[in-house]
């Protein structure tokens, strides 16, 4: 996998929204903390326009993502918020100058369409707040992002779940992201190959029997079969229908995996959201009391 070149003091990062639609408000505290990392945030055109629930129609969604990746003063692309919406523009956008010139992509949810797509091509990205999130957000969620994005070392310890399935010290190129967006995007052309890497999924608002089928379909399709091990990150409101389904999501995540997996990864619809660089290598070394995952 391409690493996208490191980022320094003045460099230009352009700011775009496409899903749901950003209020400028709401970005203000990520562009203070963005320019006291010495950065030049550069907002696209179309940031806060508004067409119902979307941040502007799908053309000027289109043509600010278009913009900011054939900048090539611009060396990273972050995306103020997620929901839905990105999946509308995605098969119009010309990947040429990108490919030539890689920059980093900068979120999660919505954006784990991007991340897939752009994987494909083989190049990184990271997954990481979205600058709506900033306020809410741990120190460690932004700082991490900052770390990854200047080349500084990123390694987690993380406390032993009980739930957890142990394995041996294993590494293998991170994949992943919200399985909701991953589940949508099988057979397409930004569909992630998995073959032999470890995947990362997180969720929020979803019924234990739906969170149970999306596990099914990708199983069906073939994507855990050679899987090294599943990273388990926030699983948010993951919840009961009226007729109780009988297992934790736990339980249910355990039953479709044959791997080692790692449950509590702080990272997803939570607080502490921390930054994963997606198609990089990690090294996962379990522990009786922790894990450390370590970028190498």
């Amino acid at each position: 996998m391409t690493t996208p070149p490191y980022l320094s003091p003045g460099d230009k990062i352009g700011i775009i929204s496409t899903a749901k639609r950003t209020e400028p408000h709401e970005i203000e505290a990520a562009l203070t903390t963005l320019k006291s990392w010495g950065l030049e945030p550069v907002i696209g055109a179309n940031a806060f326009n508004e067409y119902g629930f979307l941040a502007g129609t799908d053309a000027q969604r289109l043509a600010d993502l278009q913009q900011m990746l054939d900048d090539s003063a611009i060396k990273a692309i972050f995306f103020t918020k997620g929901g839905y919406g990105t999946l509308r523009i995605i098969d119009a956008v010309d990947w040429t100058g990108f490919k030539q010139n890689p920059k980093w992509l900068v979120g999660y949810s919505d954006i784990t369409l991007l991340h897939s797509h752009v994987h494909n091509f083989g190049i990184q990205t990271l997954h990481g707040v979205m600058l709506q999130g900033y306020p809410k957000s741990t120190p460690e969620s932004t700082e991490t992002i900052r770390k990854a994005l200047f080349g500084e070392s990123l390694a987690y310890e993380i406390p032993v779940e009980p739930e957890n399935r142990a394995g041996e010290m294993v590494e293998g190129a991170l994949v992943g992201g919200n399985l909701s967006m991953l589940y949508n995007i099988v057979g397409s052309e930004s569909d992630s190959d998995m073959t032999g890497k470890i995947l990362f999924i997180e969720d929020i608002d979803e019924y234990l029997y739906h969170y149970d089928r999306m596990l099914i379909a990708l199983k069906r399709a073939g994507k855990f079969a050679s899987l090294k091990a599943v990273i388990v990150g926030g699983m948010v409101d993951i919840k009961e229908s009226t007729i109780p389904f009988g297992m934790t999501y736990q339980d249910i995540t355990l039953q479709h995996f044959d791997c080692p997996v790692y449950f509590g990864f702080p990272s997803g619809h939570i607080a502490d959201n921390r930054a994963l660089i997606l198609g990089s290598t990690i090294k996962i070394t379990p522990d009786t009391e922790t894990v450390k995952f370590e970028f190498v």
